[in-house]
């Protein structure tokens, strides 16, 4: 399994392929026919970057349609029945920050939540794909953060505005290639402290079912992202923290939070 990072390098962004402890510049159309081109590090990634670079957004997606209750852990946690169907809703691509990057707390918004999520970035335009095949439409996965102003939640306001602030959508820290969607574990932690941990076991509706239903609806592009939906152990966030999602196989997202 390879991964895949975007980086800042000699002053271009660039990706870059992991591979058996080296890292290559990729060469070609990341979304279409691409090779390792020149290497320009080895060792432990994103730890062992090369001098001068540092690590971005593991994509620029045009926008990341986000699945609301998909797990079983966290519907018994807030007391809701299952859905009968997927519950999306839309984050904007001026929400994404990347690793290292603070996530910036609104005033008067009031509490203001973590959520750890297994994203799907989509490799080819989907459009009423069928859920036979729709892990065909699959580039790999990343971490997110689902970042809620959970206060304005509660008291009545649409899901794209609690969720939709700039620095509400950490992604990264690599796009990994070629995992089972079906098994994926997934955790948080604040401040080291481990506060969510579950699997993709736990998911109502699985990778398959929300491309083929998300795609249904509108038309996904390379680059997008699905955002699969938190387990339970959410929790709130503040000005001093430390957060990190930790998806299998993907690596560490990890952001400070600062008051805006």
């Amino acid at each position: 399994m390879d991964r895949i990072y975007r980086i800042e390098y000699h002053g271009s962004k660039r990706y870059a392929a992991e591979h058996n402890g080296r890292l290559f510049l990729l060469d070609g159309d990341l979304f279409g026919e691409y090779g390792f081109g020149e290497e320009i590090a080895h060792g432990e990634f994103p730890k062992d970057l090369p001098a001068g670079s540092r690590l971005l957004a593991p994509i620029q997606p045009s926008k990341i349609v986000a699945i609301g209750l998909n797990y079983k852990d966290h519907a018994a946690e807030q007391k809701k029945p299952l859905p009968a169907e997927p519950m999306i809703f839309i984050k904007p691509s001026t929400a994404v920050i990347g690793p290292g990057d603070p996530i910036k707390l609104p005033a008067g918004i009031g509490r203001i939540d973590f959520e750890s999520e297994v994203a799907v970035v989509i490799g080819k335009r989907a459009c009423k794909v069928a859920r036979e095949r729709a892990l065909e439409y699959v580039l790999g996965y990343t971490c997110a953060n689902d970042v809620t102003a959970r206060g304005l939640q509660n008291r009545g306001y649409q899901y794209s505005h609690v969720k939709g602030y700039d620095t509400f959508a950490p992604l990264g820290p690599s796009i990994a290639i070629g995992l089972d969607p079906t098994s994926i574990a997934v955790q948080g932690w604040r401040n080291g402290e481990v506060k969510q941990n579950s699997s993709t076991e736990q998911l109502i509706f699985s990778v398959a079912d929300l491309i083929a239903y998300v795609s249904g609806i509108m038309t996904l592009l390379p680059g997008d992202i699905i955002s699969t939906g938190t387990p339970s152990g959410i929790g709130p966030l503040a000005h001093g923290d430390v957060f990190t999602v930790k998806v299998a196989g993907v690596g560490e997202l990890t952001n400070p939070v600062e008051n805006l």
